[in-house]
């Protein structure tokens, strides 16, 4: 079920409200239903899925903790590939296979494509790389193996963040679900306060950007290089409100039952390098590949030239992870050539960002934002056709068009996200609101009430990362 159904508004209150009627040691085993049941709103089927790669992990986690040397390194092996092989069934096989015909028809050879007519499952790509992430700390003795299947399933499946993150460690998220939570006034206070700020952000600012955006990207050709630099820009807008506000009702909703799970985003358009950026979007995937690939792969601690081959297999990984086509690959490694320049950059003239907002650091973080707004454009095209489409009516489509009311509207929450990420700088929605007095923080409310009720877009639209 989507965040902002109706289905959820209902199931949510209901599952908040039985969990603490419940006492501590049944908890669980309702928490493992709900969960089971908002995931199988969507394809029901899935589930199995997901039950085998909890079943795989569990049982690899315990193997893992009690064996030594090259067997513990066979279990860890067995698990991972186990992970990786679901996800490349379910994602990349159509991808993989379309590449090996190409391949083959280049040397000579005609082979007729085996094309699988699979719907991804929902957020398999977050399942994965969360699940993988228990046994790999295991494996490296940070965390004690879970004896409880129970608990170890909720900490897959556990429905706020199941469908798309943020990606959680046992350590953090497992034990959260294990300890026993009171009922709170500041848990629902911040909460519902979480909740409000995230639905506000993905029904009043991105679905107003995205019928423009959809209708640009459909014919670029159709369009004015003003008007598809307006698209541009505002994808840039769209894609992060939308997952901005999923995970930040995805925080309030864990909240409500005294969970907390990790903050996803930290103004990440206010950075003023790509470096910068990647520590502030998508935090819990950033920190999975920094954990997981880099340092695997010897992090700071290698020669410039192996760091840098190292930056570009931990992009273009990231890229293939978003997407089964190499329009994603070019993404992350168009982000990870603008890395490597802002290193030898560095390197080479010793210059050092400062802290503050100086001139010069108001430039750097609209080149940052410019930057990445470009290379969205490998993200959001379907297909390097699309890509060229947009590129050529960016710079050959040039003439003068004032701004319609389509386009204003997209404009204008743009403008208005831009200025409460400068006021949640460093800080959260629900911390900010601390520091107000009641009258200032119902104000407040009563505005993104109303922002919802008077400008939530008219049609429904999917959260972006809920294809990934």
């Amino acid at each position: 079920m989507l965040f902002n159904s109706l289905h959820f508004l209902l199931f949510l209150p209901i599952t908040v409200g039985l969990y603490y009627l419940l006492p501590h040691k049944y908890r669980w085993i309702f928490i493992f239903i709900a969960s089971c049941y908002f995931y199988m709103s969507f394809v029901p089927i899935y589930i199995l899925i997901l039950f085998l790669i909890i079943l795989i992990d569990f049982f690899s986690g315990i193997a893992i903790e009690k064996s030594k040397g090259k067997q513990k390194r066979f279990y860890l092996i067995a698990s991972l590939l186990s992970n990786i092989l679901l996800l490349c069934f379910f994602k990349y096989f159509n991808f993989l296979n379309d590449n090996i015909v190409y391949l083959f028809s280049l040397a000579g050879f005609q082979i007729n494509p085996i094309n699988l007519n699979i719907v991804l499952p929902i957020g398999l790509s977050f399942h994965t790389f969360q699940s993988m992430s228990y046994t790999i700390e295991v494996y490296r003795g940070k965390q004690k193996a879970e004896r409880h299947l129970g608990y170890f399933a909720n900490y897959v499946l556990f429905f706020p963040q199941m469908v798309a993150g943020p990606i959680e460690r046992y350590e953090t998220l497992g034990n959260e679900l294990k300890a026993e939570k009171s009922l709170m006034y500041e848990n629902f206070s911040a909460g519902f306060r979480l909740i409000l700020f995230g639905l506000m952000v993905k029904m009043t600012i991105a679905d107003n950007i995205a019928p423009f955006v959809n209708e640009v990207y459909a014919n670029p050709l159709q369009h004015s290089s003003l008007k598809v630099f307006g698209a541009i820009v505002l994808f840039s807008f769209q894609i992060y409100a939308d997952f901005y506000g999923y995970s930040t009702i995805a925080l309030g909703s864990a909240r409500l039952l005294g969970i907390s799970i990790m903050t996803n985003f930290s103004t990440p358009y206010l950075a003023k390098s790509i470096s910068e950026f990647w520590t502030r979007w998508h935090i819990s995937l950033s920190t999975w590949f920094r954990d997981y690939v880099y340092i695997s792969l010897g992090g700071n601690k290698v020669s410039l030239p192996k760091w840098s081959i190292n930056i570009m297999i931990v992009f273009l990984v990231s890229g293939l992870w978003h997407g089964a086509s190499w329009t994603f690959v070019v993404w992350g490694a168009l982000h990870g050539t603008v890395r490597l320049l802002e290193k030898y950059f560095s390197n080479l003239t010793g210059y050092k960002i400062k802290e503050g907002w100086s001139f010069v650091n108001v430039i750097l973080t609209l080149k940052t934002f410019l930057i990445t707004s470009f290379i969205w454009i490998f993200f959001r095209a379907e297909n390097f056709e699309k890509v060229k489409d947009v590129l050529c009516a960016l710079f050959q489509n040039v003439n003068i068009e004032f701004p319609t009311s389509n386009y204003l509207m997209p404009m204008l929450m743009s403008g208005f996200l831009v200025l409460l990420d400068i006021s949640l700088y460093k800080t959260r929605f629900d911390f900010r609101l601390n520091e107000l007095k009641t009258p200032g923080r119902w104000v407040i409310y009563a505005i993104f009430i109303f922002l919802l009720f008077a400008f939530s877009g008219t049609q429904k639209f999917n959260f972006i990362y809920f294809q990934f």
